[in-house]
């Protein structure tokens, strides 16, 4: 390693400080490892499930403030509103999928293995649709089998917002359910409508496309050097930030700038964490977001959503960070966290129907039915609906209901999981024709 490494010269004539040798071959350690995706993988699918709660429970968090220029709850400041901030981790799943996707082959393209490095492209690609399809496919037969056994009709009937505009009805017949379900099957992977069954899912298709656009991506720039392969991925550095975190993870700037993250680091975390903090609507009601709106504005396209602006950037500043800092790198691998992250898929697909049967079973098992005003439009009119419960009924629930939750996707991890990589790894193999050692031809060769 070199002596001169992150070496800082604070006052002209003073001697030089370099960091240690022992601190040095630490910070060099954390920046090969890669496993902090998986860690921040866990943290978003956690916040994920927290922001669909806090719609279903504590809707209160989801304005920036009370009222315009109005007071705000402590939750509903930045930061500790990330728990209502959905897609802001959405947008962090999606960057994590280009850098995890990006990582081998732009190690094998500089490394100058360009004809690997294309082979692997062809095999992810493949081996990607199927780990999405697979899964998502058990998890909404699983949500369409309860449904139809009337599993979510507490929750329809509840005052929680999200558990009841989620909740599908039962088909009226099983022929009728079996078509319900081939539809739900179809729409998740169709930008409108959405998988009644499982609306989480939604993302799913944005995940799809996101690395099958990396995959392209890379296969037209894997045999320029890295510096022209950035240039390229800055023509949309939104879709391509993955790439460009896998560029600048194999580069020398993580290592050369680790004596310095502990400077750096902080500040820059707590502005990607604001970033994330803007609030879907009502961004008028708070200061804070009042600037960022008219920010916006005044520096993005007319085309640009509002409500995934600054999120985006937020998460994608967020992930920089991290690679360029090997403590942050260090503190999410930590084994719980990489435990977190192992299990994030199946929480991700998992979790909304736990909550529309179980956690509504254990919530309003106490509660009566009472009379309720709902209005639509200038409509106003009576319902028959489960109220929330008391505070000490979700202090006692919430405990158990996450043992069962994180049991459930734990073991669907140990034991679900390795039979869709089983499924895949069949599937490449008939269709890359490895099954019987020699790859099969179109039309038959020619043996002259």
């Amino acid at each position: 390693m070199s002596a001169i490494v992150g070496m800082i010269q604070p006052h002209a004539g003073k001697a030089k400080w370099k960091p240690s040798a022992e601190n040095s071959e630490a910070s060099r350690k954390a920046l090969q490892d890669s496993s902090w995706a998986d860690g921040l993988r866990g943290i978003a699918a956690v916040y994920v499930m927290f922001s669909h709660m806090t719609i279903a429970f504590a809707r209160y968090i989801i304005p920036p403030a009370t009222s315009e220029n109005g007071p705000s709850y402590w939750m509903q400041r930045p930061i500790l509103r990330l728990v209502a901030q959905g897609p802001a981790w959405v947008s962090c799943f999606i960057i994590l999928s280009g850098f995890v996707n990006s990582l081998r082959p732009i190690k094998l393209s500089r490394a100058g293995q360009i004809d690997t490095a294309l082979s692997n492209l062809a095999v992810s690609s493949f081996r990607r649709s199927f780990r999405l399809f697979l899964p998502a496919l058990t998890a909404t037969v699983l949500s369409w089998f309860i449904c139809q056994l009337g599993a979510y009709e507490t929750a329809k009937k509840s005052d929680a917002y999200w558990l009841s505009i989620t909740s599908p009805q039962r088909s009226i017949s099983w022929e009728t359910a079996i078509g319900d379900l081939m539809r739900a099957v179809r729409n998740t992977w169709l930008f409108n409508p959405e998988n009644p069954y499982d609306q989480p899912q939604w993302a799913l298709l944005y995940l799809l496309l996101g690395s099958m656009i990396t995959f392209t991506t890379l296969l037209v720039t894997i045999n320029l050097t890295p510096r022209f392969r950035v240039g390229a991925s800055m023509v949309a550095v939104g879709i391509f930030g993955g790439i460009l975190l896998s560029e600048l993870n194999y580069s020398s700037y993580p290592l050369r700038l680790a004596p310095l993250s502990p400077l750096f680091a902080p500040p820059l975390l707590i502005i990607a964490l604001f970033l994330m903090s803007f609030p879907a609507e009502f961004q008028q009601q708070a200061r804070w977001s009042s600037f960022l709106l008219r920010l916006h504005h005044k520096i993005f396209s007319e085309t640009a959503l509002v409500d995934r602006t600054w999120p985006s950037m937020g998460a994608l500043l967020l992930c920089f960070t991290i690679v360029m800092s090997p403590h942050l790198r260090r503190a999410l691998a930590h084994k719980w966290l990489l435990w977190l992250g192992k299990i994030s898929f199946p929480l991700y697909l998992l979790h909304g129907s736990f909550m529309r049967s179980i956690l509504a079973w254990l919530l309003f098992a106490n509660e009566s039915l009472i009379e309720m005003e709902e209005r639509n439009g200038s409509e106003t009119y009576i319902v028959m609906k489960y109220p929330l419960p008391s505070t000490a009924t979700f202090v006692v629930v919430m405990p158990v209901f996450f043992v069962i939750l994180f049991t459930a996707t734990h073991l669907w991890a140990q034991k679900v999981e390795p039979h869709f990589g089983a499924m895949t790894k069949k599937a490449e193999d008939i269709m890359f024709g490895k099954t019987d050692g020699a790859r099969p031809t179109v039309l038959p060769v020619r043996q002259d």
